[in-house]
């Protein structure tokens, strides 16, 4: 297993320690589980990407910038199968960086700042990411493209604010703060420890207290689940509200330690799980901001190949702009 690089790390912006925590608890899930997209038409990109690469090097170079969980370094891996290119992968998250080392074996990873990697100068072949280096602003953009050698290729795939993403991002954004605002967790750890010592012989009058305070919060978590959607919020809130219920129909059978401590874990990785869907919606870049990357990138030396949304055929949202340029 190759070992992180930190030689690189800088100060990190106030949002890397929600992602932090994100990383923490994804292992080796899929990529889209784990803040990744595995939309059909992503794949499809980078794998006719990467094949195009394949064509024109042997053993490309390859940094992936902001890599999260490892989405493109796994569509490269897949198309150079045969012969694996040199693949660096660099992300702010340590946590991030250690998750690509164990399911990617012999793959460099760096933990440092998008926007100042530390990196030399036209050092690789292919600069990708997606859904990553505009977190870190413009500046992160011009600096991968500063690492592309000449001839080479500089891939993008960034958030679009008028996207299918940047509107699921914020709907689970305000779905959770509305979880938050109802209390739900906090009233529930109440009910049930109240139940539970009912459970062993305790007075029951405090627990049928307690679950009459819960009660609104129920009903607030099927107002959201109605207004957003089940599976808003990748489920989180439709999960919690199922758990719940079934541990409270079968207290006898769990232990209360375990359960109110995995629900003051879950209180505490909602405000994480919020912010980390503000930063998201942050991160989107509009028309106009796409059109000063477009330019800043041709005074920065390079030469536009792409630069468009990525539509769905008869679907109204984009879900990315594409961005291709060589050097």
């Amino acid at each position: 297993m190759t070992n992180p690089d930190t030689r690189h790390h800088t100060d990190t912006p106030p949002v890397a320690a929600s992602w932090e925590t994100y990383w923490h608890g994804t292992g080796a899930v899929g990529a889209y589980s784990s803040g990744g997209v595995s939309h059909p038409m992503i794949l499809t990109f980078w794998d006719e990407f990467f094949r195009r690469v394949k064509r024109a090097y042997s053993t490309p170079r390859i940094v992936d910038i902001a890599s999260g969980n490892g989405a493109v370094p796994e569509r490269a891996l897949a198309v150079f199968a045969e012969q694996p290119p040199a693949v660096t992968c660099l992300d702010v998250s340590a946590a991030a960086i250690h998750n690509i080392a164990r399911r990617f074996p012999g793959i460099r990873t760096i933990v440092a700042d998008a926007r100042s990697t530390g990196l030399d100068a036209g050092g690789f072949d292919i600069v990708t990411s997606q859904f990553g280096v505009e977190y870190a602003g413009i500046e992160a953009i011009y600096e991968a493209a500063r690492l592309v050698a000449p001839g080479g290729r500089l891939a993008l795939l960034l958030h679009h604010q008028a996207g299918c993403i940047y509107r699921e991002c914020a709907q689970s954004r305000a779905a959770i703060l509305q979880l938050q605002e109802s209390e739900f967790i906090p009233l529930a750890m109440q009910m049930l420890k109240a139940g539970f010592a009912a459970c062993r012989g305790a007075d029951r009058a405090p627990y049928e207290a307690a679950a009459a305070r819960f009660a609104p919060a129920i009903q607030a978590l099927d107002t959201i689940m109605a207004q957003y959607g089940q599976h808003v919020a990748g489920d989180t809130i439709a999960r919690l509200y199922g758990d719940v219920d079934r541990i409270h129909q079968r207290m006898p059978h769990y232990q209360p330690t375990e359960v109110l401590d995995w629900l003051e874990r879950l209180n505490g990785e909602l405000a994480a799980y919020a912010e980390r869907m503000a930063s998201m919606c942050r991160a989107a870049i509009d028309e106009g901001t796409f059109e000063q990357i477009d330019a800043g990138l041709r005074e920065h030396g390079c030469e536009i190949l792409r630069a468009e949304p990525m539509a769905e055929l008869h679907q109204d949202l984009p879900l990315a702009w594409v961005l291709v340029a060589t050097r």
